[in-house]
């Protein structure tokens, strides 16, 4: 039997289409004067189901009611973002996808799919084992990596000098000096004794004279 010519009159497609839902076509359709609306409200206006992200009808949103974290920042961590970092981490654990003797580094981190670009400096965290020889070259690292990566035999390049923490040195307040008691009662006892006239007065003395 030969084959049936393709034909524009007689196209079909592969799977049957299912017809469109017709609305405000007359009662006897189903969907009529309403359309699946209903009675008033705000979903029966037009416009209604184009609402932004995040509206609530008016009332006060959860992004406004929640608190925020503020700083230089606060954009990473608004409304609920995570929270703000300078470093991208990765852990040792997922270094098992490098060969012995590779060199870890920004790009090839990206190439391993561990993070997505290399805007954001990377730190190296402690969580997870390794046996591998590798060197890293990152911007930081922390204490616990660097002890693992040191005990498998590998080397560390920093990218960026590590920064120093400044240490807030508290002064103790001076005491205040104790004085001996006995001055003070030697004072008070020199105010409560009362001066004596030595010289009495010529009034006073007999008259001798008689």
């Amino acid at each position: 039997m030969a084959e049936r010519k393709l034909n524009l009159t007689d196209l079909k497609p592969a799977q049957p289409r299912k017809d469109r839902k017709r609305v405000g076509r007359g009662p006897g359709s189903g969907k009529g004067r309403y359309a699946g609306r209903g009675i008033k409200g705000q979903k029966s206006r037009s416009g209604s189901h184009k609402m932004r992200a995040g509206f609530e009808g008016g009332q006060m949103p959860i992004y406004m009611r929640i608190g925020k974290l503020r700083g230089s920042t606060s954009k990473d961590a608004m409304p609920v973002g995570p929270f703000r970092t300078h470093t991208v981490p990765v852990n040792v654990r997922d270094l098992d996808r490098f060969d012995e003797g590779d060199v870890v580094t920004p790009e090839s981190l990206v190439a391993k799919r561990l993070i997505k670009n290399t805007k954001i400096d990377v730190k190296l965290l402690g969580n997870g084992e390794i046996s591998k020889k590798l060197t890293i070259r990152l911007h930081a690292i922390s204490a616990g990596a660097r002890e693992k990566i040191e005990q498998a035999g590998g080397t560390i390049e920093l990218l960026r000098e590590p920064k120093e923490r400044k240490v807030r040195k508290h002064t103790a307040k001076p005491a205040a000096a104790e004085e001996p008691d006995e001055p003070v009662e030697e004072a008070k006892g020199e105010k409560e004794e009362t001066p004596v006239d030595e010289a009495a007065p010529d009034s006073a003395a007999p008259d001798s004279e008689e």
